[in-house]
């Protein structure tokens, strides 16, 4: 605690020199060296969000969370901005320090300040935020192909900067070939990367989107998806999800049950006739609405 409050009045003391400093956007600019790479306290206000961010999803309660603990100890660990003309700054990494201090309605923070072209910036950024970050797949992916494509890097050269091994990185890239609904499940969880990593191998995106309905509806384990995949290979087509056969009775009566209600009913029927009614609601209002009929 007491080594962050004094590395934050070391940067109080050089905010004088920024101020007089507002010209510096390269390393050869007179006093570039007296800022580059020291802490300082900047304006919240003159700092910019960084377009370069993989991260596209902040969790609110765990932003809540960290901007709670920022009120009581401080912000620790400084972000990183970049030095841009005037005294604007943009973000390189500590997104989630910077959201969070805004939220407790503090106006500065401390951050090391780095001098980069847009080049140079985005590689930063992509590389310091999959290093640091707990980004799901596709996010890392994404910053992969990303540096791949604006940084003009092969694949080799990558897994170095990025300090993973190229088989690592590639099994990244390849989730980027899975269909966007497959890929949308594993970033909301849905699905895990060995999930995907085993739909890969699947051509037709037919095919893979049922494999994918069957590992959501069966909760299959990576070690069952890999099974079924395999039997597709061998010609075993995935199997397609199975028609809700209702009874005559049922459907008989099914649209006074939803004019009643005010809702499409949903009812299952198994095979030996027994059968479940679900209700749905929209709101805490509805709920109660629903609860008066039943009265």
């Amino acid at each position: 605690m007491a080594k962050a409050t004094k590395k934050q009045a070391l940067g109080r003391g050089l905010s004088a020199l920024l101020k007089e400093s507002s010209d510096i956007v390269s390393a050869t600019d007179k006093n570039a060296d007296k800022l580059v790479g020291n802490i300082i306290e900047i304006e919240l206000d003159s700092i910019d969000v960084n377009p370069y961010q993989p991260r596209t999803y902040f969790n609110e309660e765990a932003l809540r969370e960290l901007a709670s603990s920022i009120k009581e100890l401080g912000v620790i660990q400084p972000i990183t901005v970049r030095k841009l003309e005037g005294n604007k700054f943009q973000l390189v990494s500590g997104e989630r320090r910077f959201r969070a201090s805004k939220l407790i309605g503090n106006t500065t923070v401390p951050a090391y300040i780095r001098i980069a072209n847009d080049q140079e910036m985005l590689e930063m950024a992509l590389v310091e935020n999959i290093q640091r970050k707990n980004l799901d797949p596709i996010e890392v992916a994404l910053s992969y192909q990303r540096l791949i494509d604006e940084i003009n890097l092969t694949q080799e050269e990558l897994s170095t900067r990025v300090g993973k091994k190229r088989a690592t990185v590639t099994n990244y890239l390849r989730l980027l070939k899975l269909d966007p609904i497959i890929q949308t499940g594993m970033r909301d969880g849905f699905i895990s990367m060995g999930h995907g990593r085993a739909m890969i191998n699947i051509d037709s995106t037919s095919d893979q989107l049922a494999v994918y309905e069957k590992v959501l509806r069966e909760k299959l384990s990576v070690r069952q998806t890999e099974d079924v995949v395999k039997n597709l290979k061998s010609g075993v087509s995935a199997e397609k999800p199975k028609r809700k056969v209702v009874p005559r009775f049922v459907k008989e009566n099914l649209k006074e049950f939803s004019d009643f209600f005010g809702h499409k009913i949903d009812v299952s029927v198994n095979a030996k006739g027994k059968g479940k009614i679900s209700i749905p609601f929209h709101s805490e209002e509805d709920f109660n609405r629903i609860k008066n009929l039943l009265k």
